[in-house]
């Protein structure tokens, strides 16, 4: 469960009144976040959004932890990092690492041969890419900037471990939620894989930027777990 907890985070009302909507670009944040288990406390969640050199590119890390006695049973921490560029808008991924205790998963996006190269728990990696591909965290901030444009598109190619799998995603509309932030006018996007009875939503907030306040895994209708945000910083 803990460690499936570990893909989420993988997000047309946009709310026009938000001084957000308008902002062009993306910018840097930090976000804390508690994941619950069945009502239970079960890990903490911490998002970066940060600059990498120039003002075209980004690191993008996602850390969370286990709390509690689930601390006994994953005692190592799951990060993932993305390095990307924006170009044209849009996100455009350059590497990407995972860490969950001894398995690694790693990628390096070549655009000059549009191919993805690597290894993931020890399996070579070898992918043939295309524009706009995205891999399991550069996802979460190319939403954030198709919401702003008001262009999300109905499905996304983006490479999972060792393969690239097609998602289905929809704007599901707007929502009102209370949050350790406060009232929150939100952006629910649902997203899925093809024959899966999974599903994610995320709620993004315009008026923090489209960051992602919410989020919570389905299978056949019922929750499996929650993550939601505690604190922020822009």
């Amino acid at each position: 469960m803990f460690k499936a907890a570990a893909g989420v985070l993988l997000m047309a009302l946009i709310g026009l009144q938000d001084s957000a909507a308008a902002e062009p670009g993306i910018a840097p944040f930090s976000a804390h976040y508690v994941a619950e288990w069945r009502g239970i406390h079960v890990g903490v969640s911490d998002l970066e959004l940060k600059a990498d050199g120039s003002p075209d590119r980004f690191v993008y890390v996602w850390r969370i932890s286990a709390r509690g006695i689930f601390r006994l049973a994953y005692s190592s921490d799951v990060v993932q990092t993305s390095w990307f560029t924006m170009s044209g808008g849009h996100v455009r991924p350059d590497r990407y690492r995972a860490e969950d205790g001894s398995s690694r998963v790693s990628l390096e996006f070549d655009w000059d041969d549009h191919h993805a190269r690597g290894a993931s728990e020890g399996k070579p990696i070898d992918l043939k890419i295309r524009d706009g591909i995205q891999d399991v965290m550069s996802i979460q901030v190319e939403v954030m900037q198709d919401l702003k444009n008001g262009d999300l598109p109905k499905g996304f190619l983006i490479v999972d471990k060792d393969e690239a799998k097609e998602f289905t995603y929809t704007n599901q509309g707007a929502a009102r939620i209370k949050s350790a932030l406060g009232d929150l006018n939100t952006v629910v996007v649902a997203s899925s894989r093809a024959g899966s009875n999974r599903v994610l939503r995320m709620w993004f907030a315009p008026s923090l930027g489209f960051i992602p306040v919410q989020a919570e895994r389905t299978r056949d209708g019922s929750l499996e777990f929650a993550i939601r945000i505690r604190s922020l910083k822009r």
